[in-house]
């Protein structure tokens, strides 16, 4: 299947998935359980969309593997894996903040950022509809309209935006970080959903992103759709963005963060 296919279906699961998402939300949401913390919760949604986007998917493409933050790996007889967030941003979710997301990916090669392929990646917000979307070597649009990063600035002029992680340990090394990050940059955002983070990134609403301890289906998408920006995404010095870190931005604004981290401390 061409990559402009795969990205019809991706937009498509997205968009419905979103649709679904959102009717629940109008419901009533609760926590339906906790993972790593207690503030690292799930919803009853969050695997509900999750199953509906597996089943869409498994009836398109049946052979292809998949992996999800809710139900897990699938494997994959076509080299190619569908990599979904359900709800990027549960807790904005739970809390009616409307800034969460749904972030659906394929990739080729194991189901692993360190090594995978992105092929094609769709992020979308339903609450305000826009559907951010990338195919690799074809650019990134939003809801159909090219975007690209923002030009290069001085890092005293970069908005940054950032997210934490559940372990409180590692969530007071980060706010350590970021209190010495603060004097050096325009501001800091921390919006809560880290595939929108990269999209803003891709679309020229904020400088630069950074974050530790992201899963894969946290930014598979999203950091497709950066790089077809023109974004710069990558981990420490020559690592790829992982677990340890993703790193987005304008290539000037990104060697210039990443001193500046470097200079605070890891």
């Amino acid at each position: 299947m061409a990559h402009e296919q795969l990205l019809d279906l991706a937009r498509t699961v997205a968009i419905d998935a979103g649709r679904l998402a959102s009717l629940r939300r109008t419901e009533g949401i609760e926590v339906a359980a906790t993972k790593s913390s207690p503030v690292d919760v799930v919803t009853a949604a969050d695997r509900e969309v999750e199953a509906f986007i597996r089943s869409v998917l498994a009836d398109a493409r049946p052979g292809d593997g998949f992996l999800g933050e809710e139900s897990g790996a699938g494997d994959s007889s076509t080299g190619l894996t569908w990599v979904v967030d359900p709800i990027d941003g549960t807790v904005n979710y739970l809390y009616g903040i409307p800034h969460y997301a749904v972030s659906v990916a394929v990739v080729e090669g194991a189901p692993d950022p360190s090594t995978w392929s992105a092929l094609a990646g769709c992020v979308y917000n339903p609450s305000t509809g826009e559907t951010f979307t990338g195919v690799v070597g074809g650019g990134a649009f939003c809801d159909g309209e090219s975007i690209g990063v923002a030009a290069s600035v001085d890092l005293s002029q970069a908005l940054i935006a950032t997210g934490f992680a559940y372990d409180s340990d590692v969530r007071a090394q980060q706010g350590r970080i970021v209190a010495g990050l603060l004097p050096l940059v325009r501001d800091v955002r921390r919006l809560g959903t880290a595939s929108l983070d990269l999209c803003f990134v891709a679309a020229g609403r904020c400088n630069a992103y950074f974050e530790r301890t992201l899963s894969p289906w946290d930014h598979a998408a999203g950091a497709l759709i950066a790089r077809e920006a023109g974004a710069v995404v990558k981990g420490w010095g020559g690592e790829r963005a992982g677990r340890d870190l993703v790193l987005a931005g304008h290539p000037d604004v990104i060697v210039r963060l990443e001193a500046a981290l470097d200079t605070i401390g890891r």
